[in-house]
C-alpha cells in the first residue's frame, strides 16, 4: 500500500522559563481557587462519544495511525504488534520473542517516522533479551513490509536503558516538529539514576531518529561521556507521556511514587528533583527543592493520593470547543482523562474530567490527522482501544 504523511509542522523550543509555583496537591486534579468564571467555561465542553475500535486486546501499551488510517497497536504483555483496518485486527510478525517482559516492562510506546510512505519506518521502546544474557530497555527502528504483515529490524538506536525487575521501565516516544525523537524513561526504581547524568535512567532524551546519534543540541552535548550526550532532562522518576504544544514546548507526564503524580514543561538540561536515596526512598518530595543547585517545579501535580498518569495528548479543533487547546493526560489508578488548560506562559488554569472517560485504566492518548483522539484501555483483559469525538 502507498501511503502519504506530512511532518509536523512545529520547530522544538526549549528555551529557558522560570519554574512555575507549585500546583494544587488536592487529591481531586483541579485547579483549587479557580474564579467563578473560570470555572463555568471549562464546564463548557461537547459531549463526547466514546467508542470502541479494536477490542480483545492485554494491556495495549501504545497505538498509532499510519497513512491512510491503518491502526498500529502494542500490547505489552504479548509482546504483540499489530496492525487494524477495515475492521481487522493482524498480527505483525517481529522477532517478539527477543522482547523481554516482566513487569511493568515489554512492547511499550510507538512512533511513526514523518516519512513513513517513503521509508516505512516506525519505532518501538521495549525490553530486549541480551545475546548471551541479561536485558535492558532500548529504542529499536523498524521497518514495515508493504503488505504490513513483517516488520524487520533496521537498527537499534539507543541501548542500555537501565532495567532490574521491569518496575519503572518508562518509556514513552515522541518524534518533534523538528526531526528529534524524544525519549521518556524510567528510573527502574534505583535511587541513584535520575540524577546521575552518565546513567539514562529517570531522563528524557533526545537523538537523531535516523542515525541514533545524540542531538546536535543537546545540552550536554559536549560531555565525554557517550550517554549524557542524550540527556535533555534529568532527575525523573517514571516518564510515562510526552507531548508538544502548538508553540514548540515539551512537556512530560510521570507517575508520583504514593503522591504528586506530574506534569511538567521541559527545559533543557533542567534537574526535575527526584532524588530517592539512600536506597530507594519514596518518601522524599517528587521534585526536592532541598536539594543543591535549581529544580523544575511542575505545572500540575496530583497530590496524595496519586491517580497513576501516563500518556498525553495536546487537543486541537474548534470542534472541542473549551477542550480545543488542553492537554488530555490519562490516568491508570484514577481510572480517568484529565484535560488540562494551561496559558501561554504555561500556568495551570483548570482542569475537566468527563464522566464518559471515567471506569477504564486509561494509558495513552494519541491525536489523530482528524484531531480525535485514540486512548488505550490497561484493564489486564478484554482491553481496547477508544476513539474519543467530540459531538456537536
Amino acid at each position: 500500500m502507498r501511503l502519504l504523511v506530512t511532518a509536523l509542522p512545529l520547530a522544538l523550543s526549549l528555551a529557558l522559563v522560570a519554574p512555575a509555583a507549585p500546583a494544587p496537591t488536592s487529591p481531586v486534579p483541579t485547579a483549587a481557587g479557580a474564579a467563578p468564571a473560570a470555572e463555568a467555561r471549562a464546564a463548557a465542553v461537547p459531549r463526547l462519544r466514546v467508542r470502541p475500535v479494536v477490542r480483545a486486546l492485554q494491556n495495549p501499551w501504545d497505538v498509532k495511525v499510519l497513512p491512510g488510517g491503518t491502526l498500529l497497536v502494542t500490547e505489552r504483555d504479548r509482546a504483540r504488534l499489530s496492525t487494524y483496518a477495515d475492521g481487522q485486527r493482524s498480527t505483525v510478525t517481529f522477532p517478539s520473542s527477543s522482547v523481554w517482559v516482566s513487569g511493568e516492562t515489554g512492547l511499550m510506546s510507538l512512533e511513526v517516522d514523518p516519512r513513513f510512505a517513503s521509508n516505512r519506518r516506525f519505532y518501538t521502546c521495549s525490553g530486549w533479551q541480551k545475546p548471551g544474557g541479561g536485558h535492558d530497555v532500548r529504542v529499536n527502528a523498524w521497518r514495515l513490509s508493504d503488505d504490513g504483515d513483517t516488520a524487520t529490524l533496521v537498527e537499534t538506536l539507543v541501548r542500555g536503558l537501565p532495567s532490574r525487575t521491569g518496575r519503572h521501565g518508562g518509556c514513552r516516544l515522541l518524534i518533534a516538529g523538528n526531526g528529534a525523537l524524544v525519549v521518556g524513561t524510567g528510573d527502574a526504581a534505583r535511587g541513584t539514576n535520575p540524577r546521575n547524568l552518565r546513567s539514562l535512567g529517570g531522563k528524557t532524551l533526545r537523538l537523531n531518529r535516523l542515525t541514533g546519534a545524540p542531538w546536535r543540541s543537546n545540552p550536554f552535548i559536549r560531555a565525554t561521556n557517550t550517554r549524557k550526550r542524550y540527556v535533555l532532562t534529568y532527575g525523573h522518576r517514571n516518564v510515562q507521556g510526552l507531548a508538544q504544544r502548538r508553540d514548540g514546548s515539551l512537556w512530560s507526564v510521570e507517575h508520583g511514587s504514593y503522591r504528586d503524580d506530574e506534569v511538567n514543561r521541559l527545559r533543557g538540561g533542567g534537574d526535575y528533583g527526584w532524588h530517592p536515596v539512600p536506597g530507594y526512598d519514596e518518601s522524599v518530595p517528587m521534585t526536592d527543592q532541598s536539594l543543591p543547585g535549581r529544580q523544575v517545579a511542575a505545572r500540575w501535580r496530583s497530590g496524595n493520593p496519586t491517580i497513576a498518569t501516563s500518556g498525553a495528548a495536546w487537543v486541537r479543533g474548534k470542534k472541542w470547543g473549551r477542550l480545543n487547546g488542553t492537554l488530555a493526560v490519562a490516568a491508570l489508578g484514577g481510572e480517568r482523562m484529565v484535560f488540562m488548560k494551561f496559558d501561554r506562559r504555561g500556568r495551570l488554569q483548570w482542569t475537566r474530567t468527563p464522566r464518559s472517560l471515567r471506569g477504564d485504566r486509561l494509558r495513552s492518548v494519541t491525536l489523530t490527522p482528524r484531531n480525535n483522539l485514540l486512548v488505550t484501555t490497561s484493564n489486564g483483559s478484554r482491553d481496547r482501544v477508544l476513539r474519543i469525538t467530540p459531538q456537536g
